[in-house]
């Protein structure tokens, strides 16, 4: 169980990602993501926070335009490390989504995600 105060952070910041504002901009990019974030992409990729930082805001970028989240579901695994489950729907296509984030004097960042593709009969 996760304190409710935490879980709205977390909750909060995850969907401050999917923003495109938050997407195109470095600063706001690198304040939510910790310096030690790496994330595994649906191809399997494992991208670092400079590598996913410079593909998001790069002129090659592709913004989310229909995101909804369903599912949310936050789990305290540490004292400041928060697990995120979800799932989401974005342009067409849905995922399952996980990410872990460290919360520290009331700032939430993210140290992982994962995203897995779902395919049409999975619920």
């Amino acid at each position: 169980m996760v304190d409710e105060t935490i879980a709205v952070l977390v909750t909060g910041a995850e969907r401050r990602l999917l923003e495109p504002e938050v997407r195109r901009d470095p600063e706001a990019l690198e304040d939510l993501l910790d310096e030690s974030f790496r994330e595994i992409g649906k191809s399997g990729r494992l991208w670092t926070r400079t590598e996913l930082v410079d593909v998001m805001t790069g002129a090659d970028s592709v913004d989310v335009q229909s995101a909804v989240v369903t599912g949310e579901h936050a789990e305290l695994i540490a004292p400041d490390v928060v697990l995120l489950t979800y799932t989401l729907d974005a342009d067409g296509a849905r995922s399952r989504r996980s990410s872990l984030w460290k919360v520290a004097g009331g700032r939430p960042r993210m140290l992982f995600h994962q995203g897995t593709p779902l395919g049409p009969f999975v619920g």
